[in-house]
């Protein structure tokens, strides 16, 4: 799966975690989000937009007003544009006719469970076989993102979570040594609609435990343990977010 640029994630607000959709999209002090232009600026509008979207700053199925956003970030239209365009490649926005940029509704509970079949065919499978392949620079790289890894409180500490968790099984599926699997597993941008239903830290703490026996099984270069680590993980986080999908 093709890695995105951190550029630009400090940007955006800081709030308490809180489940369900918030409708205010400016921090509670009031403080300034207006981009500072600098060369890759559009990366950080797209990570504001992003941060906010995935932390239900902006509701799932809502128009998204490209004027409001150019002068709450303090730019033109034109990095708004291609900003928004980048989140329709990855599935967070949608373009209608006559009403225009629009977040992309959440996942309904068939969608859901029709992600997570593919899931459980896909990662417990890559699992096993990145124990047995999965070189030892790879392995170092696995484990030292797992280590940054921490649970995201703030819109923007739980989108990176998000992007981090999502590197993390691009990294088992590409030790795994078949690059059918991990293009397979990146075409379905599963982490970001999986993460969008449901903003509240303990999505993120409970992860970090269940990957904690993950690398631990894949470092100990066991198959079997691997497989099951994946395949456990992948039910509780089912279990975690079906509340919350739609009808």
């Amino acid at each position: 799966m093709a890695r995105r640029s951190t550029a630009g994630q400090g940007h955006g607000v800081e709030a308490p975690h809180v489940e369900g959709p918030r409708n205010d999209s400016s921090d509670q002090n009031g403080a300034d989000r207006r981009i500072k232009r600098s060369q890759g600026f559009v990366e950080e509008v797209f990570e504001v937009i992003r941060a906010d979207i995935m932390s239900l700053a902006i509701p799932p199925d809502t128009r998204i007003s490209i004027d409001h956003l150019a002068r709450k970030l303090g730019v033109s239209q034109t990095p708004i544009r291609e900003a928004l365009s980048m989140l329709e490649a990855i599935g967070l926005v949608t373009k209608r006719h006559f009403v225009g940029y629009c977040s992309a509704p959440q996942l309904n509970r068939r969608q859901l469970d029709q992600l997570y079949e593919a899931r459980l065919l896909i990662e417990p499978f890559a699992a096993r076989h990145a124990a047995e392949r999965m070189d030892d620079t790879a392995m170092a790289e696995l484990v030292a993102l797992a280590e940054a890894m921490t649970p995201g409180e703030s819109r923007q500490s739980y989108d990176r979570f998000a992007d981090q968790d999502s590197e993390l099984h691009d990294l088992v599926a590409a030790g795994c040594g078949n690059p059918i699997i991990r293009e397979t597993l990146a075409r379905l941008h599963s982490h970001l609609h999986i993460f969008r239903l449901r903003f509240h830290s303990e999505v993120t703490t409970e992860a970090v435990n269940e990957h904690a026996a993950l690398i631990q099984a894949l470092t100990s270069r066991d198959p079997d343990a691997a497989e099951a680590a994946m395949r456990e993980h992948i039910q509780r986080s089912y279990a975690r977010v079906v509340p919350f999908a739609g009808a």
